[in-house]
């Protein structure tokens, strides 16, 4: 004989122990559900007088006192049987709950998680940060400078942006079409469309640049991303000083030499100013090796002097000189030019001498071959990275020793290795190379003294044709501090030489900022239908028992199938103009609509459809009052009206009898919103107020706290833990389980109507336009993201949303169905 099935002994909610007569006595909440008094008294009260059943997270009234909540006694009296059970007792089956299979589809894919989101959100510049000058280089690259701005987009300012500092910009995508069929995409959607995009090497390069200048005092700053809405853009905003080195020394080309004859020596204080330039530019570079990034060139263009006159690395010029150096060789080693060496040697000598970029002999084989080349096996291969950088860095500090003849020999260099890569013959290039040394080693010998012998020697090994036999950046930064300090000053924190992965700055900076880089994001469209039938201003828009439901000033309501959004039928019974509509799903549908003089007119939805209402009420009002704003239905045998007069009306659904009248609004309730056992009710006084579903008592009130700034709520939307309010001035609050949580301005002007389903919220109004946002983030932080708009004919007076598909009701008589197709 099998054991029978006993019930388990029944237990509270959340302290998980069996309720007794004595210490764990169960407490009724108003939904319901009981709760052992110790733990009913330790719930939290996101507002006066109310708590949330930790049950079904419903939001009860809670008096001060629990005892005033009556005991469970069945509940006491069943823990009682089951642990002194003089007889069994016989469970009862359990009732199968019946799980909903309708789901809503999506609006639009979602084209980045909310990890993704988080992890660009701080790089975002607001839209206004940026203002371009009239005139800006080529290439991609803008000046502009800081305006007047309210700083991030998500977290505070990295970086202290001040107005009016000039600042650079350089592009590391775009989009060809902003917009997605009928919805145009915001600001910030844009960018993060561009960022999705791109590849994974591309945005961890990307990520480094814009952290590069984080920890490093030598690094120019790195603010952010900035869409420029004229070339559809997105740009890297970095700090650009101006005062170039360049620019500032101006006898760099003699060497810092008096005389015009190349064989006379350095004066001291010349060599001084150049070891401590290199001394500060190392520094430079070292910092960005520490965060892993190499930029496998260097120029006398990428150094400048901050305030202080100090040396530092401009991020802006290393990225333009990248993409710039990927452009000179692409145009080099196109058919046009391949096999016209003076031309050749033109383009090579335009970028390489005259911009004074130093390219290491790795890269610069690494372009050919990347080129399409055939560079011969003269040539070894080694690869790219912090090795790269110390050549281009000891180019520098050799340009500033010995100036213009440095320069000059460099050119012949590069000429004698374009020709050979046009020559079928194999010539040895580390032959050629060693002779460009020695003529280098001549330079430094002449310009140097004895006592700087020391640093010659390091940077001839920092010329090493083998980059892998180059010394680090640290060691060129310990022997020119040695140089600079007396040793008994020469006080030191270990360094230690950078080793791990090296990212050569290359993805973002050989980017084609010509190219659509959504082209390969998931391709499909927003696409509308119009519905005719009305003949005034759409006033209010419900979905159920597939149909459409819509109501309108013209004192008709129009049913459409939701399969293919004809026309089936129209409800005329009204006087006045019909404010309000709503769908009852039970055993009989019902469509209850509401009026502008106090009709409401219950409809039998069944084919064939009647002409007449099967059920007329009307809402008693003084002549002073306009009628009916606002309808819902609570499933729980009521529907609720908002009226003119201040009042909410609760129906019966049973006898359609006024059952109760809810007060306490201090002018026009203009919506209405049911969710988890709560009523919402927003008024023209600009408050939200709760009520209970359960005995219609008032649970708290939102917005009372901020009687200067209070605009008329016009709409509300409910779903899940989320409460959405819409208002006149154009702003939208969030609330999640009871706290604010974001309060943004939506829309220019009033919104007339607020939907939320799915984490998306749409909005519209007088501007005419639909907004689209999404809530992204859990209860410790709430993001609302715009996503994108869609512009309308007319202003929007209503919206609903139903399995991927939003509708919208305007004032020019139209009602449009939005959908996303692929």
């Amino acid at each position: 004989m099998e054991t029978p099935d006993w019930p388990e002994l029944p237990e509270c909610p959340v302290c998980l122990q069996y309720y007794d007569g004595a210490c764990t006595i169960p407490r009724v909440l108003p939904c319901g559900h009981s709760v052992c008094e110790a733990c009913v008294s330790q719930l939290p009260n996101p507002f006066p007088q109310t708590i949330r059943c930790p049950a079904c997270t419903q939001l009860v009234k809670y008096p001060q006192n629990v005892s005033s909540l009556p005991k469970n006694i069945d509940l006491l009296r069943l823990s009682s049987l089951l642990q002194n059970p003089e007889k069994p007792i016989s469970p009862k089956p359990k009732k199968a709950i019946k799980e909903l299979s309708e789901k809503d589809g999506a609006f639009m894919p979602n084209l980045w998680s909310r990890e993704f989101y988080n992890s660009w959100k701080d790089w975002i510049l607001s839209e206004d940060c940026v203002v371009i000058d009239e005139f800006g280089g080529g290439g991609g690259v803008l000046r502009g400078k800081v305006g007047a701005f309210e700083g991030f987009l998500g977290m505070p300012s990295k970086w202290l942006m001040k107005e009016n500092d000039v600042v650079g910009l350089v592009k590391v995508g775009g989009l060809l079409n902003d917009d997605d069929g009928e919805v145009v995409y915001s600001y910030v959607g844009k960018i993060m469309r561009v960022l999705c995009g791109m590849s994974d090497s591309e945005r961890d390069e990307l990520g480094l640049i814009l952290g590069s200048s984080l920890k490093w005092s030598r690094v120019c700053k790195v603010f952010g991303l900035w869409y420029n809405k004229d070339d559809q853009g997105v740009y890297v905003v970095c700090e650009s000083h101006g005062c170039k080195v360049l620019d500032k020394l101006d006898g760099w080309e003699k060497g810092f030499s008096d005389e015009d004859d190349e064989d006379v020596g350095l004066r001291r204080d010349a060599i001084l100013g150049v070891l401590m330039i290199g001394l500060e530019i190392c520094e430079a570079v070292m910092g960005l090796h520490s965060e892993g990034l190499s930029f496998g060139s260097l120029g006398l263009s990428c150094f400048s002097f901050d305030c202080f006159g100090h040396a530092c690395v401009e991020i802006l010029e290393v990225m333009t000189m990248g993409a710039s150096l990927n452009k000179m060789f692409a145009s080099a080693l196109s058919s046009k030019h391949k096999n016209d060496r003076e031309e050749l040697e033109i383009i090579m000598n335009r970028f390489l001498f005259e911009g004074f970029t130093f390219v290491s002999p790795e890269l610069f084989v690494e372009l050919l071959r990347r080129g399409g080349a055939n560079v011969g096996p003269g040539f070894q291969r080694y690869a790219v990275g912090y090795g790269s950088d110390v050549w281009s860095l000891a180019c520098v500090v050799i340009c500033f020793l010995v100036g213009k003849p440095f320069i000059e020999e460099l050119h012949n260099y590069i000429c004698c290795l374009i020709l050979f890569f046009n020559d079928k013959e194999n010539v040895n290039c580390e032959v050629m190379y060693k002779g460009w040394l020695d003529k280098v080693k001549t330079f430094l010998d002449t310009r140097l003294k004895l006592e700087s012998m020391s640093l010659k020697d390091l940077l001839i090994r920092c010329l090493a044709f083998n980059s892998e036999m180059r010394p680090d950046v640290v060691d060129i930064w310990k022997c020119i501090r040695s140089m600079l300090v007396d040793p008994e000053f020469h006080m030191v924190v270990s360094l230690s030489v950078v080793q791990g992965k090296c990212e050569v700055l290359e993805q973002v900076t050989n980017l084609r900022i010509d190219r659509d880089l959504t082209a390969d994001l998931p391709e499909g469209h927003v696409k509308s239908i119009d519905l005719h039938g009305h003949l005034d201003c759409i006033t209010g828009l419900a979905v159920g028992g597939g149909f459409l439901f819509s109501s309108s000033f013209d004192k008709a309501v129009h049913l459409w199938s939701l399969e293919d959004f004809t026309h089936i039928h129209s409800f005329k019974g009204h006087e006045h103009k019909v404010m309000a509509v709503a769908f009852v799903d039970e055993e009989q549908p019902l469509c209850i609509s509401g009026d502008n003089g106090g009709g409401i007119c219950i409809w039998e939805i069944s084919i064939p459809f009647g002409e007449e209402p099967i059920k007329k009420l009307v809402a008693e009002k003084d002549w002073r009052y306009s009628g009916i704003h606002a309808l819902t239905v609570s499933g729980s045998g009521y529907f609720y009206t908002g009226n003119g007069d201040r009042s909410i009306k609760a129906w019966s659904m049973q006898n359609y009898t006024l059952a109760c009248t809810l007060t306490g609004h201090k002018s026009v309730v203009s919506t209405l919103a049911v969710c988890h056992g709560v009523l919402y009710s927003g008024s023209w006084d600009g408050t939200v107020r709760l009520w209970c579903l359960s005995d219609h008592s008032p649970l708290t009130v939102l917005g009372e706290d901020s009687p200067g700034n209070m605009a008329s709520v016009l709409s509300l939307s409910a779903d899940q833990n989320m409460l959405v309010a819409a208002y006149e001035n154009g702003h939208v609050k969030v609330w999640r389980d009871n706290l604010l949580v974001k309060s943004t301005a939506a829309q220019e002007g009033a919104v007339f109507s607020v939907c939320m389903k799915a984490m998306l919220i749409f909005t519209g109004g007088w501007s005419k336009t639909v907004t689209i946002q999404q809530v992204q983030g859990d209860n410790n932080l709430t993001d609302v993201i715009p996503i994108g708009s869609i512009a309308c004919n007319s202003v929007v007076t209503a919206l609903s949303y139903w399995q991927g598909k939003l509708f919208v009701g305007q004032a020019d008589r139209t009602i449009k169905v939005y959908y996303y197709k692929v």
